[in-house]
């Protein structure tokens, strides 16, 4: 657990009593009195929120700068504690999604090649099916449907071979999908892979009938060789913590189990799950997915690593996903983990292997060519934020959505990050919370236990625009988040309020 102090040296608290002495200067603007703050001190509504929150000063750092045009260094209206490296969560994805933006281009695609080990012969594959996996994250049921269809539209029926799910182009460290916070069944922590099908998750959906005594129980997608409980009791209790309730036992895997019940108040409801069995899903939902389309098959759904035995031969074609701008905005309105880190990876790939250590080192080479973040200020592990080894100073943030804005990829990126009030993460964030940055933020969130995060791009009542970065690390956010996000929203207000041209 992170659980580090952030007490404050002793130069930094025999400066805070000079800092506080400029904070509220009186300045007349166009004939129209306003109150500028030192660069180096809280705004008096940022200290506010601090107080209230039981936050001592070090807890946070934040710049918030004007945005400029290439090459424009414009004064920060606030700075402190700027070089300080912290932990940001989520906010980290900025580097993954705007590296790629910018390396790969908006337009990028994934390529999947699809490869017939055989010929075919009056509909019968006389070789294995072998599916290239090369990062693609976007390959849900829905698209793995459209790959075997293609399949199907070569004139393969029957497969006497098998079906092999090649998982060679990444090369990861063996992990467990529960090792960061002990909840393997959340989908956040799923673990990436060269061929990820439908987020390696399950929908779980509970549904009352109307004057029976039960609930019908559905599971999306189908799972070759899994056989789901069909119904679960209904209860007259309240609607609780439901999932809980349905007491889920997934021991035997191929065979799920709900040992509880479910309270009929609580009316239909999903729940999506990761499946704990991460190797054998892929190869039960394509199984069950050739078969729903009237395929054959003689062999297995197998996965591989390396096919020494199985020469890479030509494709028959390539499966491309949407283009990368579309990823990424997933990626960001939503704060995919899975997502984000096969994309890293991939920013590996596209650099000749598909490891952390190469992801790592093009991602950094990258944000200092871009940001001038070296790495006193900027330690990445994944891409995702889904760390505790992640590191990053709130310049740095800065100084990289200083670039983005200047550069060509800015409308992408920019139009991927959640609107406060309106949509992804950040719909949440009221009017009342953030005032007049309510529609006219572009920001991405993060939180952990111990950390709340918030970076983009405020539009001010001005009209001008600011990179907005705060950063908090603190023992005391897991039990009272709510007053650290209050924190942050009281930065982006005041970053909206400024009237100043």
């Amino acid at each position: 657990m992170f659980t580090k102090s952030f007490a404050s040296s002793g130069r930094q608290r025999a400066g805070h009593a000079a800092r506080l002495a400029c904070v509220a200067v009186g300045l007349v603007v166009g004939g129209a009195a306003r109150v500028a703050w030192a660069a180096d001190a809280w705004p008096p509504a940022v200290r506010a929120a601090l107080t209230q929150a039981g936050l001592t000063d070090d807890a946070l750092s934040a710049v918030v700068v004007p945005l400029g045009a290439a090459g424009e260094r414009l004064p920060p209206r606030l700075s402190v504690q700027a070089e300080r490296p912290m932990q940001a969560a989520s906010v980290m994805k900025l580097f993954t999604t705007y590296a790629a933006l910018d390396r790969l281009g908006p337009a990028w695609t994934w390529q999947t090649p699809v490869e017939l080990g055989g010929p075919v012969v009056r509909g019968v594959l006389r070789g294995p099916l072998v599916i290239h996996g090369q990062g693609d994250p976007t390959l849900v049921i829905e698209r793995w449907w459209l790959l075997l269809k293609r399949v199907r539209e070569l004139g393969v029926q029957d497969i006497h071979g098998d079906i092999v799910l090649d998982q060679g182009a990444f090369r990861v460290p063996t992990e467990q999908a529960g090792d960061f916070d002990g909840e393997p069944l959340k989908p956040y922590n799923v673990l990436p892979r060269a061929l990820v099908v439908n987020f390696q998750s399950v929908t779980l959906r509970v549904r009352p009938e109307p004057g029976a005594r039960w609930a019908r129980v559905s599971a999306q997608p189908s799972l070759a060789g899994v056989r789901w409980p069909t119904r679960v009791k209904l209860q007259g209790a309240a609607c609780g913590d439901w999932r809980a309730g349905l007491q889920l036992d997934l021991t035997q895997p191929a065979r799920p189990a709900l040992r509880g019940g479910y309270a009929a108040a609580c009316g239909e409801r999903e729940w999506e799950l990761a499946w704990p069995d991460d190797a054998a899903y892929g190869p039960r939902v394509v199984e069950a997915l050739w078969r729903e389309l009237g395929g054959r098959l003689h062999g297995h759904v197998i996965e591989r690593s390396e096919q020494p035995e199985i020469a890479r031969g030509e494709a028959a074609f390539e499966f491309a996903s949407p283009p990368l701008h579309a990823v990424v905005r997933d990626i960001n309105k939503f704060s995919n983990n899975l997502m984000a880190r096969q994309l890293f990876l991939t920013l590996g790939l596209s650099q000749g292997e598909g490891s952390l250590e190469r992801a790592r080192e093009v991602v950094s080479t990258w944000a200092k060519e871009r940001a001038g973040c070296d790495a006193s200020e900027l330690s990445l592990d994944n891409g995702s934020g889904l760390s505790r080894n992640e590191r990053v100073s709130a310049g740095c943030l800065a100084r990289l959505l200083q670039a983005a804005w200047a550069g060509p990829a800015m409308p992408e990126l920019l139009a991927s990050l959640p609107v406060a009030g309106v949509d992804g993460t950040a719909q949440r964030r009221t009017a009342e919370a953030v005032g007049p940055a309510a529609g006219r933020a572009h920001i991405k969130t993060g939180s952990l236990k111990d950390v709340a995060a918030v970076a983009g791009v405020v539009q001010a009542a001005s009209g001008r625009r600011y990179a907005v970065v705060g950063l908090i690390n603190h023992p005391s956010i897991n039990s009272n988040g709510g007053a650290a996000r209050a924190v942050l929203d009281a930065l982006l207000r005041w970053s909206a309020e400024d009237t100043a041209r």
